[in-house]
C-alpha cells in the first residue's frame, strides 16, 4: 500500500520529462554550432569567438547560486518551484533568437557584441528555468527507486530532444542554403520546440507540494538573499562528501562533451569535407540513447548508478580515443565508434542527474534548490569551457576565420587540433573523472515517507 503511494503521478513524470526538451535543445544547439557560426558566417576571429562562448557561460555560473536561492524562497513561501520556471520558459525566445539574428553589415567585431549580449539574455532565462528544473526530482518524491524511474524517462526524453535538436537544427539552416537567413531560421524553429517543452513541464507539476512542512527550517522563513545560494551550496560542497565528488565527475564530462560537440561541425566540414555532415554525426552520437536507455536502467537496477556511471564513462573514453586515427584515416569509419560513444553517452547522461536526487535528499531537499543552483553553475561552466577550448586550440594552430560563401584552406596543424579536440581531449577528461569516481560512496537513502509529497 506504501509503496503504491510513493509512485509520482503520470501527469508528473510527463511534465518532467517534457522540460528535458528545453534543457537538451539549449544545451545542445549553441555548443553545436555557435562557435562555427562564429567563425565561418560571421567571420568573427577564433581568438574573439571564445570570448563570445564562454561570457555568457561566466555570467550564468554566477547567477545560477542566486537563482537557485530565489527557487528555496519561492519553495518555503509558496510551496512550489514554477513560477521562476515560467518566467524564464516565456522570456527565453528573446535572447535565444537573437543570437542567430545579427543585423546585415555589422563589422565581425560588432557581430560578436551582438551575440554575447542576445547570449546573456537567453543565459538568464534558462537559468530561471534550470535551476529550480534540476531540484524538482527531490521534491515529488522520497522514494529512490522512483526517482531513478522519474530519471529515466526524462533521461530518454533528453535524448530525443537533443538528437531532434543537433541534428535537426542543423537540416533546417541547411535545407534553406545556410548563411545567416538558414541560423535564423534555425533558431526560431528551435525556439518554438524549447518553449512548448518548458511550458509543458510547468503546468505538468503544477499543485504538487514541493516539501513536507515538518522538513523545512522555520530560522529559513521566506526572506533571504542571494546570497544565501552561494552560501548554502558551498557549505553543501564542504561537507557532503558525495555531492563534491559527484559534481566534479559531471563537471569533467561536460567539458569533455562540450569539447567534442564543438569540434563536431569542424570535423564534419574540414576533415569529412561536408558540412551537412554533422546531422548524420550528431546523429550516431545520440540515437544510440533511444535504444539503450531502458537497458541501462535496468542495469543500474541491479549493478547499482555509480558501477553503471563507471562502465557508461570507460565505454565513452575507449570509443572517443579511437578517433584520433582520422588523422592519417579520415573516412565515413568513424560512424561506428560514434555510436558506440553515443551508447556510453547515454549512460552518462542518466546516472549523475539520477544520483543528485539522491544526494540532495540526503542532505536535506530544504537547500535543494541551493545545490541544484551549484550544479549548474558548475556544469555550465563546464560545458562552456568546451567550445572556448576548441577555438583557443584552432587559434594557436593558424585557423583561419571565414563568411559563409567561402570555406577556406586550412593548415595541418589545424585539421589535427580539429580531429584532437574530438577524440583525444574528451578521452582524457572521462578518463580524469573515473579516477575522482572511485572516491564516491553512495548516500544511505532516507525513509520513504508514508504518504505521496505530490
Amino acid at each position: 500500500m506504501a509503496a503504491a503511494s510513493q509512485r509520482i503521478p503520470r501527469r508528473a513524470v510527463a511534465g518532467y520529462a517534457a522540460g528535458s526538451v528545453g534543457t537538451g535543445g539549449f544545451g545542445t544547439l549553441p555548443g553545436l554550432v555557435l562557435a562555427y557560426y562564429l567563425t565561418d558566417t560571421l567571420a568573427v576571429p577564433a581568438l574573439l569567438a571564445t570570448l563570445v562562448v564562454v561570457v555568457p557561460k561566466v555570467w550564468d555560473v554566477v547567477i545560477d547560486p542566486a537563482v537557485g536561492a530565489l527557487s528555496d524562497r519561492e519553495t518555503r513561501g509558496r510551496g512550489t518551484r514554477t513560477r521562476l520556471m515560467a518566467v524564464g520558459a516565456l522570456t527565453l525566445p528573446v535572447g535565444f533568437v537573437g543570437m542567430f539574428a545579427v543585423p546585415d553589415g555589422l563589422s565581425p567585431l560588432w557581430a560578436a557584441v551582438w551575440v554575447t549580449a542576445c547570449f546573456v539574455l537567453a543565459t538568464t532565462s534558462f537559468s530561471l528555468f534550470q535551476v529550480p528544473y534540476i531540484a524538482l526530482p527531490a521534491d515529488l518524491t522520497g522514494s529512490y527507486d522512483e526517482r531513478t524511474r522519474l530519471m529515466g524517462w526524462r533521461i530518454a526524453v533528453l535524448a530525443l530532444a537533443i538528437l531532434l535538436v543537433g541534428a535537426g537544427g542543423p537540416a533546417v539552416r541547411d535545407a534553406v542554403g545556410g548563411g545567416a537567413a538558414g541560423y535564423l531560421l534555425m533558431g526560431v524553429v528551435v525556439t518554438v520546440a524549447l518553449l512548448a517543452g518548458m511550458l509543458g513541464t510547468v503546468l505538468g507539476v503544477r499543485g504538487h507540494r514541493a516539501l513536507p512542512a515538518e522538513e523545512v527550517d522555520p530560522r529559513a522563513g521566506v526572506r533571504g538573499n542571494a546570497l544565501r545560494g552561494y552560501r548554502e551550496g558551498l557549505a553543501a560542497l564542504r561537507d557532503v562528501a558525495a555531492y563534491r565528488v559527484l559534481l566534479v565527475v559531471f563537471v569533467l564530462q561536460a567539458v569533455a562533451t562540450g569539447v567534442m560537440l564543438a569540434a563536431a561541425q569542424y570535423v564534419a566540414t574540414y576533415t569529412l569535407g561536408q558540412q551537412s555532415a554533422l546531422t548524420f554525426l550528431f546523429a550516431a552520437l545520440v540515437a544510440p540513447a533511444l535504444l539503450v536507455m531502458p537497458l541501462w536502467t535496468r542495469y543500474a537496477a541491479r549493478h547499482g548508478k555509480p558501477r553503471s556511471l563507471a562502465l557508461a564513462s570507460v565505454l565513452f573514453a575507449l570509443a572517443t580515443l579511437s578517433l584520433v586515427a582520422l588523422v592519417p584515416f579520415p573516412g565515413a569509419w568513424l560512424y561506428l565508434p560514434v555510436c558506440v560513444a553515443g551508447i556510453a553517452y547515454a549512460g552518462m547522461q542518466l546516472f549523475p542527474l539520477a544520483m543528485l536526487p539522491d544526494v540532495i535528499t540526503s542532505a536535506g531537499r530544504g537547500r535543494g534548490g541551493s545545490m541544484s543552483g551549484l550544479w549548474t553553475a558548475a556544469e555550465t561552466g563546464g560545458m562552456a569551457l568546451g567550445p572556448g577550448i576548441v577555438l583557443l586550440l584552432l587559434s594557436v594552430t593558424g585557423f583561419r576565420s571565414s563568411t559563409a560563401d567561402s570555406v577556406l584552406a586550412q593548415p595541418d596543424a589545424a585539421l589535427t587540433a580539429i580531429v584532437v579536440a574530438f577524440s583525444v581531449l574528451p578521452a582524457v577528461l572521462v578518463g580524469a573523472s573515473l579516477l575522482v569516481l572511485r572516491r564516491y560512496r553512495e548516500p544511505v537513502p532516507a525513509p520513504d515517507p508514508i504518504e505521496d509529497p505530490v
